[in-house]
């Protein structure tokens, strides 16, 4: 589960994650991003971000390690999503997300993973995606696939 939601997106993770698993609107993606470990801002510092250009703006910035790249989920990948009646909540969750052969180049270490959200993957640049949210994800490539194990509890949980 996520270690903290950003500001922007307090209160909306659930209803943008079912717009893209809905489709609504049609080119509504999940962004997925991995930081690096070095120069990663304050949680103080990095809640308050708007965009995925403000989340590199300051000193954090993305992997740029070979072998890494986005991942873009469509609703296809991800959901459905429905309330948990039995215990009282509602969980996002998505699959494992699989990065192959990763090396320990470009920025080295993996510090975090964000979720993001896109309304038009068609209109591109990172003004456009609004992270959702942080996850404490340490891992030091070496050659070997990197999985982000997201587990049952998922993304995300409003209670």
């Amino acid at each position: 589960m996520a270690n903290f939601v950003f500001n922007i997106t307090k209160g909306r993770v659930a209803e943008l994650c079912n717009r893209v698993d809905t489709a609504d609107p049609t080119n509504a993606v999940l962004v997925v991003v991995l930081l690096a470990a070095t120069n990663l801002e304050t949680q103080t510092t990095l809640q308050d971000k708007v965009s995925f250009a403000d989340l590199v703006s300051g000193t954090t910035r993305e992997s740029t390690n070979s072998g890494y790249a986005r991942k873009v989920l469509t609703g296809a990948a991800i959901g459905p999503f429905a309330p948990d009646q039995v215990n009282d909540l509602f969980q996002i969750t998505i699959p494992n997300q699989t990065w192959t052969a990763v090396q320990n180049d470009g920025t080295g270490a993996i510090g975090a993973l964000v979720v993001g959200y896109q309304r038009d993957s068609t209109s591109p640049g990172d003004a456009n995606i609004l992270p959702l949210t942080h996850h404490t994800f340490a891992v030091t490539p070496d050659g070997a696939d990197i999985t982000a194990q997201i587990g049952t509890s998922g993304i995300y949980q409003a209670s």
